[in-house]
């Protein structure tokens, strides 16, 4: 007889049938990134079929298959799962202004044609105007824009499109294939338009300078001019045009500003024969901020270089099999699950799937950091992109487009690389307001030297001046571009962050909490031994643990169901099953009530285990897991599981010490276990018998006493201490709402890495901080030196070309 299901916690049910149920749940209204997790995690689950969301009201409709899964199993699944996510950290605020009716969409794009930060912004601000965006972001470093709300992809492309600029949809890894293919066109593009225009403004800038003023070499410099102004440099007074019908400026506002002024001014002075003529000014500011422009693009190309590695690893084409053996080569977005496709050796995997046929080694290095290539046979699991040895493999292909680990790794990147870092937020201040000042400057400066007596042209060439001096680009540059590098450094490593405020907030992590299982240790549990008190016989015994386990998702329980198979005793059918994180399990098999789990869950259940806890506690003393079962409510058996530490540990946790960080350890393994391990290992601080509830709590106090606090772990009771933390950090192979709910992921699960990425943090804040110095120092000298008189405008624009690109290669340093 079934137990009678808990009244949920964190839900209302608002409505069931047989096969489908919905829930209303105040954990999910308004906030898209729980709703996005809880998706993540029951599409997961083969027995749910569909699931459909309405973030706004928290709603979520569940379609399943009551045959595999019961409904008392499946809503008691969702009340622990929404119980984790409910200890997500969300930046994500809603404006009851906002017209939000309807699902919420995540959209990714990328956008072409951003000459500068001003455009990012500009951008930025006419989404966050529209009333169906709850929250749009854009990076000028990594041309993306992230947009939340109720529009689509189109309406997004709408928009930006009537700005003067492109977008398009980055949604499979081949559509960044060919976003990158068009980054090298563009520059190639960039390059050519210089030296276009370098070879047009020589001869104007040496004639002007060496040949005194004859009006046949002012007729010459005005034809080769206007092809450079009007040829090379049309795409300032394009998008100068476009963004002044937005009302809104950039800095080709400026650079349109600063060259047709020059050129307009010569124009009248040449019909006239008299006066000043400045298109030596005007060709060579097109051409050096063309030279900029060339310079940068190759820069933020060698920054982004880690994305398009990862890029690269998945193959355009597959070999799909046929029915009779027959083949046919198809493009990789042509696959659909279920196919089977032929990896022939030395060629990349086309998509995540899993091996029916053949024996091969793989060589996974570039995905999960394994040096040594990895044995595949049936049954076995790939990952696409990564390279098939010597065997043909016959893959069964599970995910494809964005589902991939391939993509969902670019992804996690690319957010970190979008991310704006506090300090960011602050420059975006200052740029969306630099514009209008510096033309405001300008003006004053005309206006100035008129008032002191000044010849016209004198006046007028110190105000395009000041116009081309300023520079928002090397600001808008500073933060994005560090970050870029970082986030592609971190990667090379096998450190995948979600966002680059993790990144900045590292380097100030002063405590580190470690989860044990899996995180400490190996994560990979096996049962060494087995003391039972039941008549029953072994294979039985282990025929219920087995059974009951084989629902559970924690280490301890796939060792149970591992060492079984290894007996040759297979799992069978759970008629109920109920999970208590960070306690135990309770099922039903075969019509045996089973428990399995620590000595607090039996006992909580009214089962007595003293004639049990003698061996449980020799188990502890030498640093195994004991695992308690009892049968029908009387104590049957004590499982002994070993872990042991990972070889890099006690190095990780010297380095940490070193860098003066305080190390805890905080599991819910026993206290003799849990001190067995941390004395190996070098940390000194260890709480044992903890529940999720209790690491949360842990964290809370330390940060409430003055602690930045980064978490370590892999398991789903780890989940709300790892969205608490300042940092979290999650082990790759963990639970996917540990993956989800941390801020870094460490793929091979070297918790050396750590402090790689703490150093790596501080590097990338020094980066930053010295990009900004520069940038506003830059500024702040070169504005008042122009308006004084003592820069003319072809020095200028070729120094504010120069210190975009000064910015890019400071960062670049980051890949040392």
């Amino acid at each position: 007889m079934e137990t009678e299901t808990p009244i949920p916690k964190n839900f209302e049910l608002r409505h069931q049938l047989r096969n489908r149920v919905r829930i209303v749940s105040s954990v999910l209204a308004g906030d898209p990134e729980r709703g996005y997790i809880l998706e993540i995690l029951l599409k997961k689950r083969p027995e749910i079929k569909r699931v459909r969301s309405v973030i706004a009201i928290g709603s979520v409709a569940i379609e399943f298959d009551s045959a595999r899964l019961p409904k008392k199993n499946l809503l008691i699944m969702l009340d622990a799962v929404l119980g984790n996510i409910a200890q997500k950290r969300t930046d994500i605020k809603q404006d009851k202004r906002k017209i939000l009716d309807g699902p919420l969409h995540d959209i990714d794009l990328a956008v072409q044609g951003m000459s500068c930060a001003s455009c990012a912004l500009l951008i930025e601000m006419v989404l966050n105007r529209d009333q169906r965006v709850n929250k749009a972001g854009v990076n000028f470093a990594t041309e993306t824009v992230n947009v939340q709300g109720c529009l689509s992809a189109a309406d997004v492309v709408e928009i930006v499109e009537r700005l003067g600029y492109s977008a398009m949809p980055v949604d499979t890894l081949s559509q960044r294939k060919k976003l990158i293919e068009k980054e090298l066109q563009r520059i190639d593009l960039a390059r050519r338009r210089f030296v276009t225009a370098g070879l047009l403004t020589v001869p104007v800038v040496v004639s002007a300078m060496a040949m005194g003023s004859r009006s046949w070499l002012h007729w010459l410099q005005f034809a080769l001019t206007t092809q450079v102004v009007f040829g090379s440099g049309r795409q300032f007074f394009t998008k100068a045009y476009r963004l002044a019908k937005q009302r809104a400026a950039n800095m080709d506002s400026l650079i349109a500003l600063g060259v047709g002024s020059a050129y307009g001014y010569s124009v009248p002075a040449l019909f006239r024969r008299r006066g000043h003529v400045y298109f030596e000014a005007a060709a060579a500011i097109v051409t050096f901020v063309l030279l900029g422009r060339y310079l940068e693009e190759r820069a933020r190309g060698k920054a982004g270089e880690a994305i398009r590695k990862l890029v690269d690893l998945q193959p355009q084409t597959a070999t799909l099999l046929l029915e009779g053996g027959n083949e046919r080569r198809v493009d990789i977005d042509d696959i659909r699950i279920g196919d089977l496709l032929l990896v022939r050796p030395g060629e990349k995997i086309p998509t995540d799937g899993l091996v029916v046929y053949g024996i091969s080694t793989v060589d996974e290095a570039m995905i999960t950091g394994e040096s040594m290539p990895v044995v595949k046979n049936p049954g076995h699991a790939v990952i696409g992109g990564c390279v098939n040895g010597n065997g043909v493999l016959h893959v069964k292909a599970t995910a494809i487009g964005m589902d991939t680990v391939l993509a969902g790794i670019v992804h996690m990147v690319d957010q970190a690389q979008a991310t704006k870092l506090p300090i960011q937020k602050q420059v975006d201040k200052i740029s969306a307001v630099f514009v209008p000042v510096v033309m405001g400057l300008s003006a004053a400066t005309l206006a100035g030297w008129l008032l002191v007596g000044a010849p016209f042209g004198f006046a007028f060439g110190n105000a395009i001046t000041v116009l081309l001096i300023a520079c928002p680009c090397a600001l808008g540059l500073a933060t994005p571009a560090a970050i870029m590098v970082g986030a592609g450094q971190a990667a090379k490593q096998g450190v995948y962050i979600r966002n680059g405020e993790s990144l900045e907030i590292a380097s100030k992590l002063n405590a580190i909490v470690f989860d044990k299982t899996g995180t400490i240790t190996e994560g990979r549990p096996r049962v060494s031994k087995l003391v039972k008190l039941s008549r029953m016989a072994d294979a039985k015994l282990l025929l219920l643990a087995a059974s009951a386990e084989n629902n559970s998702e924690h280490y301890l329980g796939k060792a149970v169901v591992a060492h079984a198979r290894e007996q040759g005793v297979e799992p069978g059918e759970c008629a109920y099953f109920y999970s208590e994180t960070g306690r135990g399990i309770r099922a039903e098999v075969a019509g045996y009530k089973i428990l399995l789990g620590n000595q607090a869950w039996l006992e909580s259940q009214q089962v007595a285990v003293e004639r049990l806890a003698e061996h449980a506690d020799l188990f502890a003393r030498q640093g195994q897991t004991p695992v308690y079962m009892a049968v029908d409510g009387k104590e049957a058996a004590v499982f002994a599981i070993a872990d042991s530490p990972r070889a890099e540990a006690a190095e990780a946790i010297e380095r940490l010490h070193r860098l003066g960080i305080k190390t805890m350890m905080v599991t819910g393994d026993t206290e003799k276990t849990a001190h067995f391990i941390a004395d190996k290992v070098g940390i000194a601080d260890v709480v044992a018998n903890a529940r999720p509830e209790q690491k949360l709590q842990i964290i809370r106090q330390l940060q409430q006493d003055g602690h930045n606090v980064g978490m370590i772990g892999d398991g789903i009771n780890d989940a709300p201490a790892l969205a608490a933390a300042n940092v979290g950090f999650a082990v790759g192979g963990g639970a996917d709402i540990a993956i989800e709910s941390a801020d870094l992921t460490l793929v091979q699960g070297d918790i050396g890495k750590v402090t790689d990425t703490i150093e790596l943090s501080a590097f990338t804040i020094r980066v930053i901080k010295q990009n900004l110095f520069w940038a506003f120092g830059y500024n702040t000298v070169a504005i008042p030196v122009a308006a004084l008189g003592k820069l003319n405008p072809m020095i200028a624009s070729a120094a504010m070309a120069l210190s975009s690109v000064s910015v890019i290669v400071n960062s670049l340093r980051l890949n040392k």
